[in-house]
């Protein structure tokens, strides 16, 4: 079944032609339908105007033979036997029963006794409604009936059939008795049952033929947009140089023509940013080894400098040691950016060993201490008092927080910064919530980009270089996790990093939420 709705999902062919199909089953439907109703209509009329024709022609030779007869020659029984059985008998030979019923104003009915009929028939065909129809003097009518026998009638099954009702009057006795004619329906039901079978077999064979037909059209429909997706795909998997084959010269060639002249402009795109890319990967790499020489002369100077400013005049030392602070600063943006070229290179390698994270958060915690301490925040780790263990490099994981923990000093502005651990059996997990200035709207996703600020105004104690939440972001994806943000104007953020407790394993949920326990509803 799952398989079945994947297919349907993801065929046009399969939906066109089966919504052709179902639109050309209604129509086939309602034309049969109303075919039936016709036939049905047309079978049943010419059967009722044969059938009370019939019927009057029997009444209007049993009124002459009665009125060639002397009331006084015989009894009104033997007058009645005398009229009916010449009747039963040509309605054995013409496929119909008739029924004499007692004298009307009797008060009699067919069920009371009394009437002659076609032996075996039951007198319970006739219905009721039709019987009180002539409990007086009433000209000729018929209505539909269910025929029924308690024994085998010839030339009359059992089931539906006409009924014609006339009246007559015995000279005999002077009285008007009513003659029941009864015909069946068979042969007009076979029929219908046979129009029908047609109508069937017809609609089943059209519709086979729609589908077919339907199918093909679809099928030239579907067969080039499903090679323009192979296509797309191989291009999409990096194989630049496929092209859709071009033959003819419709609609769906010159959307082939269009599609190719897209990937070759796309081609030429892609190649022309892939060298700009390795260029600018290149000069990085090269501008940073080449300036860790001159750098290395720079520190040794600088080195000294700053030792022997004690002797220096105030301006003079405090040079030195502005001199040493924007060294420092200068050794991490290079170190930074060989670490990022590593990055681009795919040059970068992990040395996986288990980690437990309670440990990081409180070496990390240790060591960004004094920096805390420069702007009066606290740095809290809050652990769930067992190990929370990950198979990940410790020397990244321990930059990651590192790098965590340093932005958030940065924009905590003097309130408290909590370190939060977990895990469970799939995966570990470290958050680092501040209370500062927090993030706007669209910025959770800008955070991660190299050389981004919030605020470029804002002064930054820890003098990053704009590049380690940029690296913290390509150390996570080697592990295989997760690393996120969440953050609102004025009530601070989070950054959630989250590694699978194996580095083969799939990452599906995070043992910590993204959003923080304390964060208002949004208004």
């Amino acid at each position: 079944m799952r398989r079945a709705l994947t297919f349907w999902r993801r065929s046009i062919q399969a939906r066109v032609v089966a919504s052709t199909v179902l639109l050309s089953a209604a129509v086939v439907g309602i034309v049969g339908a109303f075919l039936m109703h016709q036939t049905r209509d047309g079978l049943v009329d010419n059967r009722v105007e044969q059938v009370i024709a019939e019927a009057e022609n029997e009444t209007a030779d049993a009124r002459e033979k009665l009125a060639a007869v002397r009331g006084i020659d015989v009894d009104a029984s033997r007058q009645q036997d005398d009229l009916i059985e010449p009747i039963i008998s040509r309605g054995s030979s013409r496929g119909f029963a008739a029924v004499l019923s007692p004298a009307v104003g009797t008060g009699g009915r067919l069920s009371g006794g009394g009437a002659k009929f076609t032996r075996g028939l039951d007198t319970q065909s006739v219905p009721e409604s039709l019987q009180q129809s002539f409990e007086q003097a009433a000209a000729t009518a018929w209505t539909f009936t269910e025929i029924e026998t308690t024994r085998a009638v010839p030339g009359l099954p059992e089931g539906p059939g006409i009924v014609v009702g006339s009246q007559v009057t015995l000279p005999a006795d002077n009285k008007t008795y009513t003659l029941y004619y009864l015909y069946s329906l068979d042969e007009e039901r076979e029929t219908l049952a046979l129009v029908g079978r047609a109508l069937v077999t017809a609609g089943s064979l059209l519709l086979l033929l729609v589908a077919g037909l339907a199918w093909l059209v679809a099928r030239q429909v579907v067969t080039p947009v499903r090679m323009a997706r192979r296509v797309a795909e191989r291009l999409a998997a990096g194989h630049l140089q496929e092209r859709l084959r071009v033959t003819g010269e419709d609609d769906l060639a010159r959307l082939a023509t269009s599609f190719n002249q897209m990937a070759s402009n796309l081609q030429k795109q892609i190649r022309q940013l892939e060298e700009l890319s390795r260029l600018q990967r290149r000069f990085v790499s090269d501008v940073s080894h080449e300036l860790r020489t001159p750098l290395t002369t720079v520190r040794m100077a600088g080195d000294v400098l700053h030792d022997a400013r004690a002797g220096f005049e105030p301006g003079t030392a405090r040079a030195a040691e502005l001199l040493q602070t924007e060294l420092d600063r200068f050794e991490r943006l290079l170190a930074d950016l060989l670490e990022i070229s590593r990055f681009d290179a795919g040059a970068a390698v992990l040395e996986a060993d288990d980690v437990n994270l309670v440990d990081v958060a409180h070496r990390v915690a240790d060591t960004t201490r004094a920096l805390a301490d420069q702007r009066d925040t606290r740095v809290l780790v809050e652990s769930p008092g067992h190990p929370c263990l990950a198979e990940a490099d410790v020397r990244r994981v321990e930059r990651i927080v590192r790098n965590l923990v340093t932005n958030a000093i940065d924009h905590a502005e003097s309130r408290d910064i909590h370190i939060l651990v977990g895990g469970d059996e799939h995966s570990a997990a470290i958050a680092v919530r501040d209370h500062g200035v927090g993030l706007g709207p669209g910025e959770s996703a800008m955070v991660f980009n190299r050389f981004w600020r919030a605020d470029p105004a804002r002064a930054r104690t820890s003098g990053g270089t704009g590049l380690g939440l940029s690296i913290s972001l390509e150390d996570t994806h080697l592990h295989g996790g997760w690393l996120q943000a969440w953050g609102r104007p004025g009530e601070g953020s989070q950054f959630r990093l989250t590694l699978p407790r194996r580095l083969s394993q799939p990452l599906r949920h995070s043992p910590l939420p993204l959003v923080p326990v304390d964060a208002k509803e949004p208004a």
